[in-house]
């Protein structure tokens, strides 16, 4: 009771703790004791109190029997802050996995009680973000809900919320940081100015980064193994044949005139074969080697290399969108199992439908509907009746969803998105073209937030409308299981009724890309026509 009187004092915040812990089950504190270092594992030791009172948890090996605390044993104490209020958006981003925070209490060292922030993890792939830039400066005050940031994910760029008053008094990483691990301090806050200017000099502690450190150095063993198993592979060489040493690595032994024979004539020396003893390089193999011709192969290859050198070129930084978007499609070709089903359709009906409803809607005053939104409602249905195509792969189970929310592709000048319209099959053409133009302008300033993106089954990539490509073949975005390429509409000449009639037609290309761990090849074939048949009939989309 004494430790739990002396943390409350401690700070102002807490004096108030009635009124942070209303709706908050309870409080974390962490506690380092000289007395019961014995009782503590790992430093991860926890109590656990409540508002009414403060009761010993044995969480994470704590003795029950721990002695009394004295006012100099505590250092630190760590709140878990996840469901005090609201969201960090206001749009249903829950602030208990999001933003990384961390009290602390330092009696021993010159720091008064403080608040570290940490890079907050904002979409479930994010490792790592960038800081785009500050709209706070050092020792400005700091309001809840006050946006102090603006962080680079993965996926867009999201402002970061203040989640209570104080002020900012250090900012650990400025303007254009990036790579910055998620739970890596970012910046610090207190609760009264008169402290600020004792943050000047700080720096994170080491525990911050304990536990990636701890895996890096964990990770050395693995070679070290390997290097106990390079000897026992050496006598390898000497039974084999004379090539052994250049495919394995090691040490190439060659006399001194066969060395400096190969340096003249810029021959690698682990592409001869030795015909000495233990297949030592001679100058003679040298020699024979340069007779076979390679000599001419390694001229081109120093042109080449000169050619390179003169060129003149611009290095082009990678954005965090760029960068995650190239893994995960790498990620994809890699492990999915792709497959392509093409097929043509007539449009002429999918055009004169679309006239005739924008000319209601500019007698209305509503926007005009696009082919790409007919695309999107055309295959929201196909999903619909073939729900086999709407579903992911998971090892254990196929994960079929009955929400129909296609993400459309957005190409900007900061990379490839993909926001999303949900319950598509549900939605009628105007809210379509409608909510696709507006997350196309967020993407394109880079606004967008992960409820914009996230929780897709079925992605639509139209090339042919905006850019005239035929035909093209889309990667699959993970972890859904088919992605619609669509092409351009072109006018072919098609047989009529008689025997010497010809007629003109538009005609569509598109091509359904399959996971086919997931959709068989009869049921991509199936999707394909169902879609075909809303785009020939799409009067049958208003049914």
């Amino acid at each position: 009771m004494p430790c739990a009187s002396h943390l409350l004092n401690h700070s102002r915040k807490l004096r108030n703790a009635s009124k942070l812990l209303h709706h908050e089950r309870a409080v974390l504190v962490r506690c380092f004791s000289s007395d019961v270092q014995s009782s503590i594992n790992t430093n991860r030791d926890m109590w656990k109190t409540r508002f009414h009172g403060y009761e010993a948890s044995s969480r994470i090996g704590v003795s029950k029997q721990s002695p009394n605390f004295t006012k100099r044993d505590i250092t630190m104490a760590t709140m878990e802050r996840g469901s005090i209020s609201g969201s960090l958006f206001n749009r249903g981003i829950s602030r208990s996995s999001q933003l990384q925070s961390r009290r602390c209490f330092a009696s021993a060292s010159d720091l008064p009680p403080h608040q570290e922030i940490g890079m907050p993890s904002l979409s479930p792939t994010m490792t790592e973000g960038n800081i785009a830039r500050w709209l706070k400066k050092e020792g400005d005050k700091v309001s809840t809900g006050e946006v102090l940031c603006e962080v680079e994910t993965d996926k867009a760029t999201v402002e970061l919320e203040c989640m209570e008053e104080g002020y900012l008094a250090k900012i650990v990483h400025g303007d254009g940081s990036k790579e910055i691990k998620v739970g890596e301090v970012i910046a610090v806050t207190v609760e009264d100015k008169e402290d600020i200017a004792k943050f000047k000099d700080y720096h994170p502690s080491a525990s911050e980064s304990g536990d990636s450190t701890a895996k890096e150095t964990s990770s050395p063993p693995p070679p070290k193994k390997e290097v106990d198993e390079e000897p026992s592979r050496e006598p390898e060489p000497k039974v084999s044949k004379p090539s052994a040493p250049s495919s394995s690595g090691d040490r190439i032994f060659a006399s001194p005139l066969a060395r400096k024979l190969a340096e003249e004539k810029n021959v690698p020396l682990s592409s001869i074969k030795g015909t000495g003893s233990e297949g030592l390089i001679v100058k003679g193999d040298v020699e024979d080697y340069l007779a076979s011709g390679v000599k001419e192969v390694s001229a081109p290859s120093k042109a080449k290399a000169a050619t390179d050198a003169s060129l003149d070129y611009t290095d082009i930084p990678v954005s965090q969108i760029r960068k995650i978007t190239a893994s995960r499609l790498l990620l994809s070709k890699q492990t999915i199992p792709h497959y392509y089903l093409t097929v043509d359709t007539c449009v002429d009906k999918l055009i004169s439908l679309r006239a005739h409803l924008n000319s209601l809607q500019e007698g209305s005053g509503g926007a005009r509907i696009s082919i790409n939104d007919l695309v999107i409602k055309a295959a929201a249905l196909a999903l619909r009746k073939v729900p086999q195509c709407n579903s992911s792969w998971t090892n254990d189970y196929i994960r079929q969803y009955h929400n129909v929310n296609v993400n459309v592709a957005v190409q900007t000048d900061q990379g490839l998105f993909v926001p999303v319209i949900r319950d598509a099959d549900k939605k009628g053409l105007s809210a379509i073209g409608e909510e696709v133009k507006q997350l196309a302008k967020k993407a394109k300033d880079n606004s967008l937030k992960p409820q914009d993106y996230e929780g897709g089954t079925f992605t639509v990539s139209n090339l042919g409308g905006p850019f005239g490509v035929k035909q093209f073949c889309a990667i699959i975005n993970p972890p859904q299981s088919g992605i619609l390429a669509v092409g351009s509409a072109e006018k072919r000449v098609v047989p009529g009724s008689g025997t010497e009639e010809f007629k003109y037609a538009s005609f569509m290309a598109v091509t359904l890309s399959c996971d086919h761990r997931v959709i068989d090849g009869a049921i991509g074939a199936e999707w394909l026509k169902a879609f075909k048949g809303y785009i020939e009939n799409p009067e049958s989309m208003l049914l």
